[in-house]
């Protein structure tokens, strides 16, 4: 039975820290996917809404204002989709959107039909594209950059790994970031001795920082599933650590199967 990875990609990921979506770096993970695919089922959780719409609007307030924020989430959104979609189709893949919010996961019958809807376009070959369903609710835009999102995902989904790829080689110890020389924490099972290491350093696209991640990871570990940290802005980083190379951090669980 293929292992399910859920893969949660920030903005400043796709967008490789530039002010534009990168088509190559949506074609590096598809091409990784296309190499993996007989042995791992993939699901998506995609930031990038935003960042795709300042592409080709800018509007009032610089978008600094949350309804701006989400008005441009709805304008950049098919555009993201496009360039999964089109990307993905080169490489023989098919794409499918999925909108939620966090209302979702807090009604049974619609966390049952999420999860019913998911298993089926996995069963069909096809990759759901997840993100938050920016024009009703605000937090993940405000707060989380979707490592929430994808957590609460990955848990109803039973996914065995949690993938978060940011643009770090993952957790830094806060005395290597001192000295200007960041070294990776490669493994770590308790939670509570990441949130002393963690920097409140964010993006300039993201929202979350570490702090958002390592609250991923713990919603991610107590439903038993590992979390890995991984460098998104690296090509072939997803197919690296599966491989056992890079360097990434890795929140395991007490009863590890990955």
């Amino acid at each position: 039975m293929k292992k399910r990875i859920l893969l949660k990609i920030g903005s400043n990921t796709l967008t490789k820290e530039t002010d534009q979506i990168s088509r190559g770096k949506i074609e590096d993970i598809g091409r990784q996917i296309a190499s993996l695919k007989n042995d791992y089922e993939f699901i998506i959780v995609s930031s990038g809404a935003i960042a795709a719409a300042k592409q080709f609007v800018k509007l009032e307030h610089n978008g600094e204002d949350i309804n701006v924020k989400q008005a441009l989430a709805a304008i950049g959104q098919p555009h993201l989709m496009r360039m999964f979609q089109e990307s993905f189709r080169e490489l023989g893949l098919f794409a499918a959107q999925c909108l939620l919010s966090y209302s979702d996961f807090e009604n049974p019958k619609s966390k049952a039909n999420i999860k019913n809807t998911i298993d089926i376009l996995a069963s069909n070959n096809f990759i759901p594209v997840i993100n938050e369903n920016d024009t009703v609710a605000a937090d993940e835009i405000q707060f989380g950059d979707n490592d929430k999102l994808a957590a609460l995902t990955a848990a109803l989904l039973k996914a065995d790994l949690l993938l978060i790829a940011t643009n770090t080689n993952g957790i830094y110890t806060k005395t290597s970031i001192e000295n200007g020389q960041p070294e990776t924490i490669f493994e770590v099972l308790g939670i509570d001795s990441l949130q002393q290491e963690i920097s409140s350093h964010k993006s300039s696209h993201g929202t979350g920082g570490m702090q958002s991640k390592v609250e991923a990871a713990t919603i991610a570990q107590n439903a038993g599933i590992e979390t890995w940290i991984v460098n998104g802005l690296k090509d072939n980083f997803i197919s690296d650590a599966l491989g056992g190379s890079g360097k990434h951090t890795k929140i395991k669980t007490k009863d590890a199967t990955f």
